[in-house]
């Protein structure tokens, strides 16, 4: 009786003690990076918005905005939790009622996330740059095929075997790709259905959606790259206003200029 008692508490130790390291892990998610882009919508249906960045000296300083709001647009059907570095299912964080990014479903992750790398057309990274970079091919897709072992990843087929029935050739006639930046969106592992290929790039015009991406002005996402350094760990916050606003205080969010709320 004693062992198994013992055992017991030893188990709801490790369980409260898992509880208190996530609840600690997510009310400050932000607590290592120095670089930010925060991207806010007026709702989760909205198309259009506006993208600040942010920069501190230290990791305990205070956020001072860089440059001015950029206009932005998000996916077709807006915006809906993500999979980043919080856990959406918390109920501080998400009400029942929010929607819930799915493969397929014409919206933009919200939450917080990493970028892994640039990408585009030139052969190499524009000088200044210090993100890492992908120059692409025409045998470079990006896997949304749920099936695939290569599932939300960015492959060059002519390394691999492919497995897929579904994927985005990242080399577009379109240009919509000459420049952008991979945003680590499901990707702890990915989930199959919980979204793929969600970049930054270059948008067809103000609120023209997305089918899942965060778009801008081709020169306004170059500048973005210009400045991006991987040492300062850059992470992207992005989240309609209401949302934004209820979160700022937990989790040491900037404050939002005026632009940012319309």
């Amino acid at each position: 009786m004693r062992r198994q008692l013992c055992c017991g508490l030893l188990l709801v130790s490790i369980v409260l003690t898992s509880v208190v390291q996530a609840r600690t892990h997510h009310a400050a998610p932000l607590k290592s990076s120095t670089q930010l882009l925060v991207v806010t919508t007026l709702d989760w249906t909205a198309v259009e918005g506006g993208l600040q960045r942010y920069e501190r000296s230290t990791r305990h300083g205070q956020w001072r905005a860089v440059g001015a709001p950029i206009s932005i647009v998000v996916g077709k059907n807006g915006l809906g939790w993500g999979e980043g570095l919080v856990i959406k299912e918390e109920l501080l964080i998400r009400s029942a009622s929010d929607p819930v990014k799915k493969e397929g479903d014409g919206k933009a992750p919200a939450g917080i996330f990493r970028f892994s790398t640039a990408f585009g057309y030139a052969p190499q990274r524009q000088s200044g740059w210090r993100m890492p970079y992908l120059s692409l091919a025409k045998s470079v897709e990006c896997v949304d095929d749920t099936n695939s072992k290569f599932y939300n990843q960015i492959v060059d087929r002519d390394q691999v075997a492919p497995d897929w029935n579904s994927s985005e050739h990242m080399l577009r006639p379109d240009e919509l790709y000459r420049l952008g930046l991979v945003i680590n969106h499901n990707a702890r592992p990915s989930q199959p259905g919980g979204g793929s290929c969600i970049f930054m790039h270059i948008w067809l015009g103000p609120g023209r959606g997305t089918v899942g991406c965060t778009a801008m002005p081709a020169e306004r996402l170059e500048s973005i790259l210009a400045w991006l350094n991987p040492v300062k760990k850059p992470l992207l916050v992005q989240l309609p206003v209401a949302q934004y606003q209820r979160l700022q205080k937990a989790w040491k969010l900037p404050i939002l200029s005026q632009a940012l709320k319309q």
